[in-house]
């Protein structure tokens, strides 16, 4: 059963733009403000998908053509990368996502925020993308993928829209790597996000599928905790230089977001 909520402001700048009269989410789904952002928008379901930390920190490390080039984002969600990455560049956006309830919410956030003209969504599998786009390969490529193997019961969820976003149901590592790499022009940059756990399976595989590692970040809770998230990015056909930049923690010991983490989310840097 579809519900319809209304932000009043949002509601009448819509209905005053002509956009659309109604405003539907759909079974749980709520509407959130992208971040600090009070003017883009974003529908967000708790049960079948919600940005966390990691899309947000994807976004703000990935270096992007400003001007001219276009950039690829899989495992897409509700789209929160691609409506992240329009914030700072005007080149076109293509989003990939395989969970058919999640194309559609990221199908409608794109709409909410009359971005259609920059913003393309494509409900399809990965693995797929390199056949369909044959030689129209991508500057950059933006990837949040599931994390954890499926051998790895501890980790999964009863959810299955949770499962199949977080574990490898769908695609492991290697099939994304190998996709990013033939999706990626020559000298062009792949960007990911991923758990240091898993770290020296994606250094073995880009360099396999001749992504050269150039720039990496480690995330820590705490400056007294074990990394939990790494950000690396590595260039199609590009020459060994790996750099590792100064690490980013996220809170500080009272649990107050870091300086630099609340810049990363509310624009305070």
């Amino acid at each position: 059963m579809s519900v319809f909520l209304y932000s009043e402001d949002f509601y009448n700048l819509l209905c005053k733009d002509k956009v659309m009269n109604k405003l539907q989410l759909k079974e749980d789904e709520r509407l959130d403000n992208l971040l600090a952002d009070e003017t883009m928008k974003i529908i967000q379901s708790q049960s079948a998908f919600a940005f966390s930390l990691d899309a947000v920190l994807l976004a703000d490390f990935a270096k992007i053509p400003l001007k001219k080039g276009k950039i690829l984002d899989l495992c897409s969600g509700n789209a929160v990368i691609p409506l992240l990455l329009s914030r700072k560049t005007n080149v076109p956006i293509t989003g990939v996502e395989i969970q058919a309830r999640l194309y559609d919410m990221a199908e409608r956030n794109v709409r909410l925020n009359k971005l259609e003209d920059q913003i393309s969504m494509i409900h399809g599998d990965l693995k797929d993308m390199p056949t369909r786009f044959g030689n129209n390969k991508f500057d950059v490529v933006t990837v949040n993928p599931p994390y954890f193997q499926t051998k790895n019961k501890a980790h999964q969820n009863e959810n299955h829209y949770l499962t199949i976003a977080r574990h490898e149901i769908y695609c492991t590592l290697e099939d994304v790597v190998k996709a990013c790499s033939r999706l990626a022009k020559s000298g062009g940059k792949v960007a990911m996000v991923h758990r240091p756990a898993r770290l020296m399976d994606i250094l073995t595989l880009f360099r396999q599928y001749k992504i050269e590692p150039k720039r990496m970040r480690l995330v820590y809770p705490k400056k007294d905790k074990e990394a939990n998230i790494v950000l690396i990015e590595g260039i199609r056909d590009g020459k060994p230089d790996l750099k590792m930049l100064p690490p980013l923690f996220a809170f500080y010991d009272n649990d107050q977001y870091s300086e630099e983490l609340e810049g990363i989310l509310y624009g305070k840097q």
